[in-house]
């Protein structure tokens, strides 16, 4: 008895744990900024709808800007079922193998912005992945063409 006891106490602690570190679930609206001066392109470079993973519901789009000589990875319209440690990652391959990390997943629903850390080649960091880092787990994933 007194090991059952333990296991389901282990067993809720986990769970606590796993839902601390879910994304938010509140909807966040990001835009992109309205170019006035000419200098900046309101047009995406590379855009692709996103695709469930194996198990999990995702929808939405993915688009990149150049601004101010900056990318920044636009995910809008989105919705996805909610897990622990979701990461954001553009990457060369469809898992996360050689890939640059965009930061936790902001929220699960929305039109969320990330800016993109140097200038990658976007003929080779072809897919936009969301991933669950805990368990390495495949959430959604979405193959950017050019626009």
């Amino acid at each position: 008895m007194k090991k059952v006891f333990h296991y389901l106490f282990l067993t809720v602690i986990i769970a606590s744990c796993l839902k601390q570190n879910e994304a938010p679930s509140i909807p966040v609206n990001e835009t992109i900024p309205t170019d006035t001066t000419g200098s900046n392109s309101n047009t995406p470079k590379n855009t692709g709808n996103l695709i469930n993973g194996p198990f999990y519901g995702v929808t939405g789009m993915v688009k990149v800007y150049l601004q101010n000589g900056k990318y920044i990875f636009a995910l809008e319209n989105i919705l996805f079922v909610n897990g622990p440690d979701l990461q954001l990652y553009l990457s060369k391959e469809i898992q996360p193998i050689n890939y640059i990390d965009l930061r936790k997943l902001k929220s699960t629903s929305g039109n969320l912005l990330y800016e993109i850390p140097g200038s990658p080649d976007f003929m080779e960091y072809t897919f936009a992945l969301v991933h669950c880092q805990l368990s390495n787990h495949s959430f959604g994933s979405a193959l950017l063409q050019l626009y």
